[in-house]
């Protein structure tokens, strides 16, 4: 299942004429997009679909796209294949069958990403590419978020009133609105690395707008991080956990990784 906010509707019916809405903010898709662009064309997955709306953007620039989503009935599009499929459990595909795998605003919404990202090892192959995305709680902004209030803006407290909300806008869809899993680079990088991926760069969504007035600050922590021995800078992956994409980051945080060929 694809991010929604709160706010906005979800679609009920399946291959509908309408224009699919992006769940996830455009700069995300956009980047993405350019991305995949300048890659060789190919098979590829997008999990979760959502109302399809990445989806027609990579069939529009060559690839070929299937889709999969827990809620396939939202999904917009007449001429892709949609499948149901959950990514906290065996999405209905095959071993090796894609040459790439995007999934974006998916893996906040689950209980155990380590599954879903050991699926995308199962589905793609060798030297195979994975674009995903996940709410950038590492940037300037959400540490300090985390220190004054003790929780970040894509992960405030999953409230017994806001679970109720979600289910009456929702009804039995509401995994699609609730951020339930904060993940960071970090964890990410670690649940990748596990399963055979390697990182091959960061990407920002877009920068904040404001993010000039946390420029002291973020002067501060580099000069801290760069007295650190190198090898330990090295093994705790200081250098990216303070590069432009993770602490001047946007709100979204998206990585490019590929499979081991071995």
């Amino acid at each position: 299942m694809e991010a929604c906010d709160l706010n906005s509707p979800v679609a009920g019916s399946v291959a509908s004429d309408a224009r699919p809405m992006a769940m996830a903010h455009q700069a995300v898709h956009d980047t993405v997009v350019r991305i995949l662009g300048d890659l060789p064309r190919g098979s590829l997955l997008d999990v979760p679909a959502g109302e399809g709306a990445l989806a027609a953007a990579l069939v529009e620039i060559g690839f070929n796209v299937q889709c999969c989503d827990l809620y396939p009935e939202i999904f917009r599009l007449k001429d892709i294949e949609i499948k149901r499929g959950d990514l906290s459990g065996s999405l209905p595909y095959e071993d090796r069958s894609f040459e790439y795998v995007t999934c974006i605003e998916g893996l906040e919404h689950i209980e155990n990403p380590q599954q879903a990202v050991r699926e995308f090892a199962r589905l793609l192959r060798p030297g195979g590419h994975l674009l995903t995305s996940v709410p950038n709680i590492l940037n300037i902004e959400e540490r300090l978020k985390w220190l004054f209030h003790g929780y970040t803006s894509h992960f405030k407290p999953v409230t017994r009133a806001q679970v109720e909300q979600a289910r009456r806008q929702f009804g039995d869809k509401e995994e699609v609105a609730l951020h339930i899993h904060p993940i960071g680079y970090a964890e990410l990088r670690y649940l990748l690395e596990e399963c055979g991926f390697s990182v091959a760069q960061l990407y920002r969504d877009k920068p904040k707008t404001h993010l000039w007035l946390y420029w002291p600050i973020v002067l501060l922590i580099r000069i801290i991080t760069r007295l650190a021995p190198k090898q330990k800078r090295k093994e705790r992956w200081t250098d990216e956990l303070a590069s432009d994409e993770v602490l001047r980051g946007g709100n979204t945080l998206i990585v490019h990784a590929i499979l081991s060929e071995t």
